[in-house]
């Protein structure tokens, strides 16, 4: 049995950028920064009305460039490496430009929070009228980022554009299904995964996560990484959408998340409602007692 649903569609665009790994490094920032603005006008041009980026599309500081022991061994990281007014420049031009061009744009970067605690590592979610309207921060955090760097998050987060609902996840939390599954039971649509890094498994546990959530995976990474890992968007069937490129260009790939679709119909129309009812207690009404059912050793 499927249940009654409004057919949702909206233009997405995820994006690959050089990851530059040194907040001290002022050009280093405007650059990145004039990059993403670069993208974000590839991306409007195609016809989006959001686009993804992936982890450290500003900045992804290096844990031996911020340590205090560094920089040839990692310690407690020093904020006051970072220049914050030149960050705060670049993402407030970043917001500026997503009013401009009416899109909506999840880009990652640090989050500064008051003295002494360590920031977040943050997905800002900026609307297309420029302002941010939520921010998610990373909960499950590397040993070497709890350890030094960052705060965790504590909650999950939402967005809708067009009535299509997003989750966010970033850095490795990839590796955890539940993170995943608790967006399902928030009744998203997509999860956008935003990543520094590209372990192995990570394109198809991406694949595995859409596919057993019967829900959308935009993996965003860094483009030095492509030729390995693109960044690219997975549909609910678990099959690619679209990739981009892997000759270490920024880039971006756009396709259209309609869940009337042949790659997506099947999935949320029949796979997903039917496992949220095979997990409601359906099945309790059909067990029986038999002397042969709880005899585990009873012969053939």
């Amino acid at each position: 049995m499927s249940e009654a649903r409004n057919p949702k569609s909206v233009r997405l665009a995820v994006a690959q950028t050089l990851v530059r790994e040194d907040p001290r490094d002022v050009e280093a920032l405007r650059e990145s920064g004039r990059e993403v603005r670069a993208l974000m006008r590839e991306a409007s041009a195609q016809g989006a009305r959001i686009v993804h980026f992936p982890e450290g599309a500003i900045c992804f500081p290096s844990k031996f460039v911020m340590s205090v022991h560094g920089p040839d061994a990692v310690g407690p990281a020093d904020w006051d490496r970072c220049q914050w007014p030149v960050l705060q420049s670049e993402l407030g031009a970043i917001a500026e430009l997503a009013r401009e061009l009416r899109l909506w744009t999840v880009i990652a970067s640090v989050h500064r929070l008051t003295g002494p605690n360590r920031p977040h590592n943050s997905l800002y979610v900026i609307s297309d009228r420029g302002a941010v309207v939520t921010r998610y921060d990373e909960r499950l955090l590397s040993k070497t980022k709890v350890s030094y760097m960052y705060s965790p998050g504590v909650s999950p987060v939402t967005f809708e554009v067009d009535g299509v609902r997003f989750g966010c996840l970033l850095g490795m939390e990839i590796h955890y299904p539940e993170l995943f599954a608790e967006y399902e039971k928030l009744d998203v649509d997509c999860v956008l995964f935003s990543t520094s890094g590209t372990p192995g498994n990570t394109a198809a546990q991406a694949q595995g996560h859409a596919a057993v959530n019967s829900y959308w995976v935009s993996l965003s990474g860094p483009a030095q990484h492509s030729a390995a890992a693109p960044s690219g968007i997975v549909a609910p069937n678990g099959h690619w959408l679209a990739r981009c490129p892997t000759d270490d260009s920024p880039s971006v790939a756009v396709v259209n998340l309609d869940d009337s679709s042949e790659a997506a119909a099947d999935a949320v129309t029949y796979g997903r409602p039917w496992r949220r009812e095979a997990r409601s207690g359906i099945y309790t009404d059909h067990q029986v007692i038999d002397p042969r059912s709880d005899d585990r050793t009873a012969a053939f």
